[in-house]
């Protein structure tokens, strides 16, 4: 039950200390549901600010099942029965008014029925009309009527949040039941992507072009899956209901039942399958040239296949840097103390003001609101060190970012030493070192670090930067200044560039770096003018490479998620009885495609170090050699034929437009 069962809130709302010993009235154990003293009062905006509701709440051992007022009951055989929704310990002791205005006892009882634990008043609708009981309006215990809605506004509000932790609830209820299968599809993704890998090594040409062939078959299976589900819906009731009008909903397998939700889905998947198409016909003769790229990346690759588990020691560190941060945040944000607030439905000019519980009874703030009380509104603290942890957040995220951009350059440096060894070898694989891997990942922590710590240091500085403009995006969303809103636009977009472009060269600096050794502002300055020198090759090679390699992890996340999809969903007859019954099946299935995603980027990640160290290798082995005895070239016999012809090209194409 949350923080209701520590306490109750006795007269003002002032909440009582609870006492494991005490066995009387305080002990709740028997007690399950919670009871709020007046609900209409949940439809305060407090609500939404301190996710609080502004009345007295105690724990109850059944909600109440039927009309009373206080006034009623008092003079009648059903005062008993009235007592046990009172405050623990109540004494009828004093006069109605005095009751009613210290909180001791509700002023009235609606029929209600446990929900999540709550006392919700029963409202059911009669011909159209919403009823409590046989009643549209009810008495509230000081002599008015008022109407049944405005027990709906407050059973919404007090329900809101009710309805998010539900939500985690059977989230977590999901992960509980199908966390081994979730496991299970992860560990088929890494099969998958192990086996696409070797098959890479020997039949690259032949993998590249059944990926992008199956690539587009596995799209074109998900539009026609939209589009069948689309048509089967057509003509059943509420399926023609528009996304706008149902809005949001917490169960989310209520969207598949519109037909506008396949309807997007199929148009999305359309667009991606024309866009793929598109680009595979006029990039088809330079797929050609990064074949061959890929080809030599699949052989370097394959004398060095330690390589492939790399990714590991990324993973292990990154997790390390994840439980520092997490850690670290969790402690900073749980050295608060509990804030109490006033809290007051008439006219009180000390409400929401910070209050002492144990002194309120006795203090001016009770004498000048009689009808206010002092609740708990959160945790935090109005001191110095309360007002620092802000920065100090902001400054354990700041070295989070560096650190994990630290293990990620760590890797960069050492998959790119690996690659440059055997680039570099005149004979393949006869002079590549014993332990090439090992070689480039002591040379990376023995000679490097700091020029790693460097290039780590100056993009963690544009990440935190782009956090704080996120936070105060956040914070300047109510204001209307549009001049305000198109700074911090232009601001977002310019560091999002920014930090795309210091990545870029962060990694090829990075390549240079465990090329010659050199510091990190040399590296990045002469891998920049390199790439310049070359601007071609890199136009041609690096993003169609990039391409290929997306193609590879859509089509193994697109494998492993309908594999997935017909699982969790029942549609496989022979193992259709071992599924586990699930309250959303899109949470394991998104599990499974996420981690999908992750485990193939960690797989292509080599490849693509490799292809990218190789190329700037062979851009700075065409500068330094010419071919001859004397000077030979260290790039293998099959891709200087297919480079040199493809930049030749590329040369006399850019000659002809000029």
């Amino acid at each position: 039950m949350g923080d209701e069962r520590p306490h109750y809130y006795g007269k003002h709302g002032t909440p009582q200390k609870y006492d494991p010993t005490f066995k009387g009235p305080i002990y709740n154990r028997n007690k399950p549901y919670l009871f709020y003293f007046n609900i209409v009062k949940c439809a305060s905006p407090l609500v939404l600010l301190e996710f609080q509701c502004p009345t007295p709440q105690i724990c109850v051992e059944k909600c109440p099942d039927r009309y009373l007022t206080y006034l009623n009951a008092r003079s009648s055989r059903d005062f008993e029965y009235y007592k046990q929704f009172c405050v623990p310990g109540f004494k009828d002791n004093k006069g109605v008014a005095e009751v009613l205005r210290d909180g001791d006892c509700p002023a009235v009882l609606i029929p209600s029925k446990p929900l999540a634990r709550r006392c919700f008043p029963a409202i059911h609708a009669h011909k159209g009309v919403l009823m409590v009981g046989n009643e549209t309006t009810y008495e509230d215990g000081h002599g008015s009527r008022k109407n049944i809605t405005d027990l709906v506004e407050g059973a919404k509000k007090a329900n809101g949040v009710l309805e998010a932790r539900q939500l985690a609830m059977r989230i977590f209820e999901d992960y509980t039941v199908s966390w081994y299968w979730i496991i299970i599809g992860l560990v088929i993704a890494m099969a998958m992507s192990l086996l696409f890998i070797i098959l890479l090594r020997f039949l690259a040409g032949i993998m590249v072009w059944v990926m992008i062939i199956m690539v587009i078959l596995v799209l074109g299976y998900g539009i026609f899956h939209c589009y069948m589900e689309y048509s089967r819906l057509r003509g059943e009731a509420g399926s023609d209901v528009s996304l706008v009008d149902l809005g949001f909903q917490t169960d989310f397998r209520v969207y598949l039942h519109l037909r506008q939700t396949w309807l997007a889905f199929m148009i999305i998947l359309s667009i991606l399958e024309v866009v793929i198409i598109l680009l595979l016909i006029f990039l088809r003769k330079r797929i050609l040239i990064a074949i061959a790229l890929i080809k030599e990346a699949s052989r370097a690759v394959g004398y060095v296949m330690c390589s492939l588990l790399y990714p590991l020691v990324t993973f292990f560190l990154l997790c390390l840097c994840i439980a520092y941060w997490a850690s670290t945040a969790v402690f900073l944000s749980t050295s608060n103390e509990a804030v109490y607030k006033i809290f007051d439905d008439s006219s009180c000019s000390l409400t929401a003001k910070t209050c002492n519980p144990e002194t309120f009874p006795s203090s001016n703030e009770s004498r000048l609101c009689p009808n206010a009380r002092c609740q708990f509104a959160f945790y935090g603290g109005e001191s110095g060190y309360h007002r620092a942890l802000l920065g100090l957040q902001i400054f354990n995220a700041f070295m989070f970012f560096w650190l994990a951009n630290f293990v990620l350059a760590l890797g960069q440096v050492t998959l790119a030493g690996a690659f440059a060894s055997y680039y570099w070898a005149l004979r393949k694989p006869d002079d590549l070192p014993a332990f090439p891997l090992f070689s480039a990942f002591g040379r990376a922590l023995r000679y490097h670090t700091g020029s790693l710590a460097f290039g780590a240091l100056i993009l963690a500085i544009v990440q935190i930067i782009r956090v704080i403009l996120e936070y105060l995006d956040q914070r300047l969303k109510a204001a209307e200044n549009k001049f305000a809103k198109c700074l911090m636009t232009c601001l977002k977009c310019c560091f999002w560039c920014l930090e795309k472009f210091i990545k870029f060269l962060n990694r090829n600096a990075y390549i240079m770096i465990a090329i010659y050794g050199t510091n990190f502002c040399t590296s990045a300055r002469n891998a920049f003018f390199l790439l310049m020198r070359n601007i071609i090759r890199v136009a041609v090679l690096d993003k169609v490479t990039d391409f290929l390699f997306l193609l590879g992890k859509l089509l193994i996340v697109g494998s492993v998620g309908i594999l997935a999809f017909f699982f969790f969903t029942h549609r496989i007859r022979i193992v259709q009885d071992t599924a586990p019954p699930l309250n959303y099946y899109w949470v394991p299935i998104l599990t499974v495609i996420v981690g999908s995603y992750l485990i193939a980027h960690g797989f292509f990640s080599v490849y693509g170090m490799c292809v990218d160290t190789l190329f700037l290798c062979f851009c700075e082995d065409l500068e330094r050699n010419d071919g001859s005895q004397e000077r030979p070239y260290f790039m293998s016999p099959e891709l200087r034929d297919i480079l040199l012809k493809g930049s030749a090209e590329e040369g006399k194409r850019a000659e002809a437009e000029e």
